[in-house]
């Protein structure tokens, strides 16, 4: 079995697997099959756990696992309350919801809204508190997320703002197929590269809206489900030299797409994807 490169995470110290376990596909799951995925990530050796307050049963389901393993992994969670008291009161129950006294990294999450900014970032607001809780060691590390395709844009305004340790975004092949995102994504990893700020990406595999198509996944997009095309997929975004990919939001596809990040050596051609996309009828989920 292929084990998953470990890269250093910004400047945390920290050596995180290439591909770090998101738990936007716990959100749904029973303590059993929770722990069935546990199985999976201690077989591939990932040692890096992104979850959210949002991600509905995510937290409550990762706490039991805290109890045995919480030193073979670098936790990272995220706050969506704009406010100090609101940020407050969410991140300690995500603390007492995942069974741990601290974390490693909280993360402001899809800080791309300006008003939501501008109150998150000013006076009283949530980025208070989590400088707050960096110096009394609750939380290592500070980080800020993002949906949508002004996000690499939104995150180097941010950055001209505070020195956050990690950003995280979409990036997929047909996303990076737009000129305007692509140079602003290049951007900030050219800005992160030179300050070492990690990087984390997101929506490797996402296919398109669902529409009217039935809906047999938990992720609010279609993923791709042909194995072929997923491996294809993840190994685009893993050939972007020092970024980290957090898996699908999705526990059907989650073994699949481990499997794919395991076996990375070299990113497909162009050529390869455009054949992925037209193959599979690939859409974009941002506008």
């Amino acid at each position: 079995m292929d084990t998953i490169q470990k890269l250093p995470f910004g400047s945390t110290g920290h050596k995180s697997t290439h591909a770090i376990f998101g738990s936007a596909c716990l959100r749904r799951a029973s303590q059993r099959e929770a722990d069935e995925v546990l199985e999976i990530l201690l077989k591939y050796g990932i040692n890096h756990i992104d979850t959210a307050p949002l991600y509905g049963d995510a937290e409550l389901r990762i706490g039991p696992w805290m109890k045995h393993y919480r030193d073979q992994f670098f936790l990272a969670t995220k706050t969506d309350q704009r406010t100090y008291q609101d940020a407050r009161e969410q991140f300690f129950r995500s603390l007492e919801r995942l069974q741990v006294d601290r974390v490693d990294l909280l993360q402001m999450h899809n800080l791309t809204d300006v008003v939501y900014r501008e109150t998150a970032m000013g006076p009283g607001g949530a980025l208070e508190f989590l400088v707050e809780i960096k110096e009394k060691g609750l939380a290592k590390f500070i980080g800020v997320t993002g949906h949508g395709i002004l996000t690499p844009k939104m995150h180097l305004q941010s950055l001209d703002r505070f020195a956050f340790d990690s950003v995280l975004l979409p990036c997929n092949y047909l996303l990076m197929q737009n000129p305007d995102y692509a140079a602003d994504f290049n951007n900030l990893i050219s800005y992160c590269s030179n300050h070492n700020i990690a990087v984390q990406t997101i929506k490797s595999i996402a296919r398109g809206y669902w529409g009217n198509r039935p809906r047999s996944h938990v992720t609010w997009y279609e993923p791709l489900t042909d194995e072929e095309s997923i491996i294809k997929s993840v190994h685009w975004v893993l050939g972007i030299a020092g970024i980290f990919l957090i898996t699908v939001g999705d526990m059907q596809e989650l073994p699949k797409f481990i499997e794919a990040a395991a076996s990375f050596q070299s990113p497909p051609s162009d050529k390869q994807m455009k054949g992925v996309v037209e193959k599979q009828g690939i859409e974009p989920i941002f506008s």
